[in-house]
């Protein structure tokens, strides 16, 4: 028992944030060469994914307003588009979680490599794919209402924090249950659906009517909703932000305790 609770000591789980510190410009190195890999003899690079999801709000804002009658398609795009791009990083960040230690079976076994690095350098892809899609959804989104640019910068920055601690611990969780259980990576993207048809992201949030509680247990709709209200209405639910907020640094220390427990035993169980 006195074991179990060294692994997550303040000084064990400062010293694997350290040590995630002291190795991040190796992680970035291999996020850049994964990025440059994934659009090699490409014209337009990395442009491609912020390209993709405009595709995707163009013809999604078109359909569902339609479907729904929205009166100002405008702001309806704007609603969508910004829930849309935070939600495609945080589904796609979540849906590679399970397989990341397997992928990295030999390495593991065969180098003295912290795991912690597998998650770091996974998590700065990650964020890098985001930000690419994000910056240019949002340069062109301002085109509809200029405003949201300056409500980026004036009142982004705390719920984007929230957003990356969130998509660092909750896959780290995720791909250490998915290497002692090999049905995780069934699961997750069976669950992501779920979770996406009972947010509001095509749809307004009001629309629930008296279901509204639900979001409020949906830990991946706060983050696209603090986001977007902030962005979009230049509205920071300060008191909301500081709540989740708590729950990711709560989230981050169990999750990295949790990997300082395992690691001994990751190459015998993936």
């Amino acid at each position: 028992m006195k074991a179990n609770k060294k692994h997550f000591s303040f000084n064990n789980v400062y010293y694997s944030l350290k040590k995630g510190w002291r190795i991040r410009n190796v992680c970035l190195f291999s996020a850049n060469a994964r990025t440059k890999e994934r659009f090699v003899r490409t014209k337009l690079g990395s442009f491609w994914i912020g390209l993709s999801n405009l595709l995707s709000i163009s013809l999604l804002s078109f359909v569902y307003g339609t479907v729904f009658k929205v009166q100002d398609i405008s702001e309806y795009t704007l609603y969508l588009g910004i829930g849309m791009v935070i939600w495609n990083s945080i589904s796609t960040t979540i849906s590679a979680s399970p397989n990341l230690l397997i992928q990295n079976e030999q390495k593991i076994k065969n180098m003295n490599t912290d795991p912690i690095f597998y998650s770091l350098e996974e998590w700065i892809f990650q964020v890098q794919s985001l930000f690419q899609s994000f910056s240019l959804v949002l340069i062109v989104l301002a085109f509809l209402k200029f405003s949201i640019l300056i409500n980026t910068i004036l009142f982004g920055l705390l719920p984007f924090i929230n957003l990356l601690l969130f998509m660092f611990w909750f896959p780290l969780i995720t791909c250490l249950l998915g290497a002692k259980f090999r049905d995780i990576y069934q699961l997750v993207p069976i669950l992501l659906q779920l979770i996406f048809l009972l947010s509001p992201i095509l749809y307004m949030k009001e629309n629930l009517g008296s279901l509204t509680w639900i979001i409020n247990l949906n830990p991946f709709y706060l983050h696209i909703d603090l986001i977007r209200e902030a962005v979009v209405y230049g509205n920071l639910e300060i008191l909301k932000t500081l709540i989740l907020m708590f729950f990711n640094i709560l989230g981050l220390y169990l999750s990295i305790g949790i990997l300082n427990k395992e690691k001994k035993f990751l190459p015998f169980i993936i």
